[in-house]
């Protein structure tokens, strides 16, 4: 689509997806933009271009060139984390992965934690110091579904406190559709805290 040479990609890779797979989650993805210029890209090929740069972890920058240009891999990334079209692919396959175990397709409880870590090399943006837990980085906030499947997730400096941290986060739990969420169990004391107001 992109030039004769790049309409299938070459190589097959332990991160592609199949057809298949792709096709369960395709109606999700935006469509091509009316007007202008028609897409000439593939969305499949840029789907295994993405998930070959978080399971190999190399830069867009460094992708092989049976990918699609790597400009135009990170627009589709960065447009879809956007206008939370990622989102609503993670919410459909958990969804289905919780149907698959026979359970209800939406959770009716959560548990909320927090996890300092170590700042990677080159990061330099929301770094702090975790007085608790000695470490200077960076802290996750996670909610998570009983079948530990992620629901909702923040990413701080370490010196965020665990309450402050929970106030960023719960509300993105309570906007999750459909709402279910019967109970929120906190696992560490700043959290519990937070959970009684």
């Amino acid at each position: 689509m992109y030039g004769a040479l790049r309409k299938l990609m070459v190589k097959e890779y332990p991160s592609n997806l199949n057809r298949d797979q792709f096709d369960l989650f395709s109606d999700l993805l935006p469509p091509a933009k009316p007007g202008g210029r028609p897409r000439t890209v593939d969305v499949y090929a840029v789907i295994n271009a993405i998930l070959y740069v978080l399971v190999e972890g190399v830069r867009c920058r460094a992708l092989p060139g049976d990918f699609p240009p790597w400009q135009t891999v990170y627009m589709y990334f960065r447009n879809w984390r956007k206008d939370g079209t990622w989102q609503r692919i993670h919410d459909r396959l958990r969804e289905w992965y919780r149907i698959e175990q026979g359970r209800q397709p939406s959770p009716s409880e959560a548990v909320i934690d927090s996890q300092s870590v170590k700042r990677a090399a080159g990061v330099n943006a929301a770094v702090g110091f975790d007085a608790g837990k000695q470490i200077k980085g960076r802290k996750r906030f996670l909610a998570v579904e009983t079948l530990g499947l992620v629901m909702a997730i923040f990413v701080t400096a370490a010196s965020t406190p665990e309450r402050d941290g929970a106030k960023t986060l719960l509300p993105r739990v309570k906007a999750l559709k459909p709402r279910s969420i019967q109970r929120l169990s906190p696992v560490c004391r700043g959290l519990q805290s937070q959970q009684s107001e």
